[in-house]
């Protein structure tokens, strides 16, 4: 069969094929930090908050390795879908040495500014050090994370999220055993407290990148070879940070104004932070369906456009949008009715269920306007379109969020929920700009490759508009 007339790799993807893994998958990740909440907060709420801040700094740190891994993924969809196996293999190997290095590097930040970063946050002075020990540790070992960010973003891009999904799982069973036995001292093991649940993270994340790795090997379209991680070609890279480096200046951007935010939270008083650590590990689930659906939306897509079919992309799209926006509705609205035994789960504290409880009734409204930003964002990248959602979002962030979280948070004295209508606004907001991006098609002048059948200039460079 030739490249002409062969089944183009989307048609053999469906969405609910390709989503569910990394809807399972999210919400195991994301149980990485809620299980280090949740048994913390068996020892105190102040260890809680203290140890929420720093994950928050572990989050930005994430972000960051994103612009590789979701650079990799754009490209490497986009030259699956253009019947450019090897090409794909090439990309994944230099893209996951990329991310290595930056992993080091602020692996080396992290140990040696961890501490300062935390005083800037104005956390309060008794939990800098629980929290700092737990930073140190962890940061220390974030390189961990780069690699399994990179490997993970190209076992996807073929479209397998299943072997991903598995190996969370693992890793989290790993994670839950490693607390029990390190944070409380159970079966003759030490008691670390929140040393152990820095330790038992680092463990768990760095058996599971062992495993990606085999796996990345067994189901890469083609044999990625060892020089491939050392042999780096200017015009991959090119693709990658075409894609990769505005989406990264819009996740920094949403995180360093989200860690802005929190500064105003820690003025607010020590109750509403740790009212917002609790609100936001059980928030964060609401929004895995739609990043779930996004994330597979975007490996069909990518692959869509690949193969030059734009209708087909844009209807794919409309679609996954139609459908997060209502199961976000009913999974929001569902949970609100359970909002106070929801955060009675972390703390018997009335005054933290109460507020907390109030936050909940607002995701009502909060939570289907970040669907847009989360499943139009995706597939704008896998578009190659990836500098309009960072300028929008630093505009309607900065502009939007940031002086309001303060003005009725702080100014007004509002309080905790003054900062989430501040975000709710922010969200529908960015929301409605990318569906009117997204409806003007301006997207489909910029695909990075062309199909393997189309003549090119060596590279597979299209123009960019």
């Amino acid at each position: 069969m030739t490249l002409l007339d062969r089944t183009p790799s989307w048609k053999k993807l469906s969405l609910f094929a390709v989503t569910w893994p990394i809807f399972i998958d999210s919400v195991l990740r994301m149980l990485l930090g809620t299980v280090d909440v949740f048994m913390l907060s068996r020892i105190s709420d102040e260890a809680t908050g203290a140890v929420g801040l720093a994950n928050e700094i572990i989050y930005f740190c994430i972000l960051m390795f994103g612009f590789v891994g979701i650079g990799t993924s754009v490209a490497v969809t986009q030259y699956i879908g253009a019947g450019r196996e090897k090409e794909a293999s090439r990309i994944s190997a230099m893209a996951i040495s990329l991310n290595l290095i930056f992993g080091i590097l602020v692996s080396l930040v992290l140990v040696g500014f961890g501490e300062s970063l935390l005083r800037l946050l104005n956390l309060n002075p008794e939990q800098v050090d629980i929290a700092s020990r737990y930073l140190k540790i962890i940061g220390g070992f974030i390189w961990v994370e780069a690699l399994s960010y990179a490997v993970s973003s190209v076992i996807r891009s073929s479209g397998n999220t299943q072997s991903v999904m598995y190996v969370t799982l693992g890793v989290n069973v790993l994670h839950i055993t490693g607390n029990y036995l390190l944070i409380f001292g159970n079966l003759g093991f030490p008691e670390l407290g929140v040393t152990g649940a820095a330790v038992s993270t680092v463990i768990s994340r760095l058996l599971g990148t062992v495993v990606l790795f085999l796996i990345l090997y067994r189901r890469v379209p083609a044999p990625i070879r060892r020089k491939d991680y050392v042999s780096w070609k200017a015009s991959y890279v090119k693709q990658i940070t075409s894609v990769g480096l505005p989406a990264a200046g819009e996740h920094l951007s949403w995180q360093s104004q989200y860690l802005m935010v929190i500064s105003f939270v820690n003025m607010i008083g020590i109750t509403a932070l740790n009212t917002h650590v609790y609100v936001m590990n059980i928030s964060n689930y609401f929004m895995a369906l739609a990043m779930s659906i996004g994330a597979g939306t975007e490996i069909i897509v990518g692959q869509m456009v690949g193969s030059g079919d734009m209708k087909a992309a844009y209807q794919r799209l409309m679609k996954s949008v139609r459908i997060s926006f209502m199961l976000t509705l009913v999974i929001v609205g569902a949970a609100s009715i359970f909002r106070h035994q929801l955060i009675s789960m972390f703390t018997d504290d009335p005054e933290i269920i109460a507020a907390g409880a109030g936050i909940f009734l607002l995701s009502i409204v909060l939570e289907p306007g970040r669907t847009f930003n989360t499943v139009i964002i995706n597939s704008l990248r896998a578009a190659g379109d990836a500098r309009f959602p960072v300028l929008m979002g630093m505009i309607s962030m900065w502009g939007v969020s940031v002086p309001l979280a303060y003005l009725l948070g702080v100014h007004f004295g509002i309080g905790l929920l003054g900062v989430w209508i501040a975000f709710t606004l922010d969200e529908w907001l960015r929301g409605v700009m990318m569906l009117l991006r997204w409806r003007s098609r301006a997207w489909e002048k910029k695909a990075l490759v062309k199909p393997a059948a189309v003549p090119d200039n060596g590279v597979g460079v299209r123009a960019q508009a």
